[in-house]
């Protein structure tokens, strides 16, 4: 009886991957390089590099972007943030200071599964709403 998965899949030709051709190319991985990075790889790039979110190619400057970041993106995050030490943990909520990441605006998009007590410039409603229905606290900065 094997152990461990290196000697289960000792002798097998593609060790439990299906076959031989499911894991060729970047598809299998997300694409290369930065691909995804404001997109399905965002939470990777933010805990990599910090808050990069930036168009390429040419900008205008009539219209900044500010630094924006949905609620369910900051769930994602939340417990990484307190392991890195860039959020803190007390009374089972996690306390986030969105301004000390980099990011102005807390938008609504997606779900709160924690509570979290965020302090950021400023929110959409939607956001306030998500975030008090699971018991947590929104401060204007």
């Amino acid at each position: 009886m094997p152990v461990n998965k290196r000697s289960k899949y000792r002798g097998s030709r593609t060790c439990g991957g299906g076959t031989h051709k499911n894991r060729r190319g970047a598809g299998n991985r997300g694409g290369r390089g930065n691909s995804g990075g404001c997109k399905h790889h965002f939470v990777r790039v933010y805990l990599e590099q910090g808050y990069v979110y930036r168009k390429m190619g040419f900008r205008s400057l009539k219209s900044p972007v500010d630094a924006v970041i949905d609620v369910s993106e900051l769930d994602q995050m939340a417990q990484h943030l307190v392991k890195i030490g860039k959020a803190q943990e007390s009374d089972g909520a996690i306390v986030i200071n969105a301004e000390d990441l980099g990011i102005e605006k807390i938008l609504g998009g997606g779900k709160v599964t924690q509570r979290l007590h965020v302090t950021a410039k400023a929110f959409s409603e939607q956001a306030v709403s998500k975030i008090e229905a699971q018991g947590g606290q929104t401060v204007v900065a």
